[in-house]
């Protein structure tokens, strides 16, 4: 296996880089890891430069993590902004937890493609084709998941009507 090789000459470079980078080891393994993961799953054929091509997948994911971590601080920031403090309405504030709570068991109910889809698009902000990407499939296809399991959340959650 050559090619795992090629990338593996790169790993503790690229765990230096990542550790200037970020400051903190751990995230930079862990990063190293992804990065690994992803070259070998992606299924390409014999890499040309592998180690520019093991940083800037090291890059991307580093970049989609930010992204998240906005995504995630910014939907926070907003459900603090719109919901009721247990003081103000608790009755509203149980309402958005039992919500919340089917939302998740209606999410359980789905098969495990269609929640990554969901959590994807809608929690984390990527884009169809970014989590195509990722799961080896179609943009198409991805709406299709994304199709079905809005189809199954509203039909759960009986939404329809509001």
């Amino acid at each position: 296996m050559s090619r795992p090789k090629g990338f593996l000459d790169h790993y503790h470079e690229l765990i230096g880089t990542w550790t200037r980078k970020l400051r903190n080891r751990q995230q930079a393994e862990d990063l190293a890891h992804d990065a690994f993961v992803r070259v070998l799953e992606s299924g390409q054929g014999e890499v040309e430069q592998p180690r520019a091509y093991l940083h800037q997948t090291a890059r991307n994911i580093a970049v989609d993590g930010y992204r998240r971590e906005d995504r995630r601080q910014s939907l926070e920031q907003q459900a603090l902004d719109l919901s009721p403090s247990m003081d103000d309405d608790p009755e509203a504030y149980m309402n958005a937890l039992q919500l919340a709570d089917s939302v998740e068991r209606a999410l359980a109910e789905l098969p495990l493609n269609c929640r990554k889809v969901f959590v994807w698009q809608k929690l984390e902000g990527l884009t169809q084709a970014e989590i195509a990407e990722r799961m080896g499939l179609t943009k198409n296809m991805v709406e299709k998941y994304m199709i079905r399991t809005l189809r199954h959340l509203r039909e759960h959650l009986d939404v329809s009507t509001r």
